[in-house]
């Protein structure tokens, strides 16, 4: 954190209007969308999600390693591999002791992140577990995938300077319905900024009148992970035991001393490793991490991520992508090939397929440029040079693995 404030007291703006910031944006979601798909890759029948969510984290962490070197920043996972399977809806990152496995016909959810300098990429997809991988995914499966990425290109395109949080469900809604489907509730896409994985700025996907999120117009050089969960159910997520919990966060602004060993020595742990970022406990050292946990959690000093479910039977697809509202457009920078799908539903609102129909660059314009003089304008492509060839270094460092 001590980069963060030296950054702070010089001056410098740690939004996208920084090109280093935007470099570390870039390196990020490019470790994530590899990591993404080793595990897309890696899921097959018989595979056990606890090896998929160790094959994700493993991927991030040793990528990190490879970029930035010499430089003392902060870099690794930023959300810990979850691998969630048909009506489970996420959250899922199991303890070693599980041996759960992927089977063919399974909807599967893949959720994960990387950070560099505390500038965070996340990114979520799903497929379908299948042994001709050729072959076009059909029936609900289809539905809901399709219903969840039409939503997810939607939201791109209502999530751009000059738009309201508050003009972005209403679309989403029409696209669930649509395709005979059902946004998730309580699903948040949060504003990202460094060491902040959830902003307080943030889009509800499906208001109810028992949650509302607050109105405000989207700006030029914020940074949002969209996140959209489609449920071919009612998709009313509930907890259903609280001990396939393993995914938490410090929560910053509680305090507590805490009484029992091994609940200081976990929490030492998880301050020193995790300050500001999620985590999965089976990334902890401490072999008394449950005991310790408890006291920590009764005194709210962790915020937890249950896992969450569906009603049996049902299908949830999710897709998750980093957008940068950049000064010529949207960049999304996280990324996966979607799987063949085929389905009889479509969207028919006129104004919903225009907005899906648009671009998310926006049409360049002409600004009169300043007057510089020749070293200034020298050295400002010089830096740019330089930015450059820094994340072509990132690029081969991540190539490598």
């Amino acid at each position: 954190m001590s980069d963060y404030e030296s950054e702070n007291e010089e001056g410098q703006e740690l939004d996208l209007s920084n090109s280093d910031v935007v470099t570390k944006y870039k390196t990020a979601a490019e470790i994530t969308n590899n990591a993404l798909a080793t595990v897309i890759k890696a899921a097959k029948s018989g595979a056990k999600i606890l090896d998929l969510c160790t094959k994700g984290d493993t991927h991030i962490e040793e990528a990190v390693s490879k970029v930035f070197k010499g430089k003392t920043i902060e870099k690794g996972v930023a959300f810990p591999t979850c691998v969630s399977v048909n009506s489970i809806v996420g959250h899922f990152s199991p303890l070693g002791e599980d041996t759960s496995e992927l089977k063919d016909g399974d909807v599967v959810k893949i959720d994960l992140g990387s950070h560099i300098d505390g500038f965070v990429a996340t990114a979520a997809h799903t497929l379908v577990v299948q042994t001709d991988e050729d072959a076009a995914v059909t029936g609900k499966a289809a539905d809901v995938i399709a219903a969840a990425n039409t939503a997810l290109e939607a939201a791109i395109r209502l999530i751009r300077p000059g738009k309201k949080i508050a003009d972005v469900s209403g679309p989403l809604q029409q696209i669930a319905e649509a395709y005979g489907t059902s946004l998730v509730e309580g699903v948040l896409s949060h504003q990202l900024k460094q060491f902040v994985i959830d902003g307080n700025k943030c889009v509800l996907n499906k208001p109810t009148p028992e949650h509302r999120a607050e109105d405000a117009e989207f700006e030029q050089n914020e940074v949002y992970g969209i996140d959209i969960l489609m449920s071919t159910g009612e998709g009313k997520a509930k907890v259903l035991d609280e001990k396939e919990t393993t995914v938490y966060k410090r929560a910053l602004d509680q305090e507590y001393k805490l009484k029992l060993k091994a609940s200081r020595q976990i929490f030492s742990e998880i301050n020193k490793k995790y300050p500001t970022m999620p985590f999965t406990v089976r990334s902890l050292d401490s072999k008394q991490g449950r005991l310790g946990l408890v006291e920590c959690l009764n005194h709210g000093l962790l915020h937890p991520y249950p896992v969450l479910h569906e009603k049996n039977g049902e299908l949830v697809a999710q897709f998750k992508a980093t957008v940068l509202l950049m000064a010529n457009g949207s960049d999304r920078v996280t990324s996966a090939p979607l799987q063949k799908l085929e389905t009889d539903k479509k969207v028919e609102d006129e104004e919903v397929k225009k907005l899906l129909a648009s671009s998310i660059k926006s049409k360049k314009k002409n600004k009169p440029k300043k007057k510089r003089g020749a070293h200034a304008a020298n050295g400002a492509e010089g830096d740019e040079v330089v930015k450059e060839k820094e994340l072509e270094e990132a690029r081969e460092g991540i190539r490598a693995l």
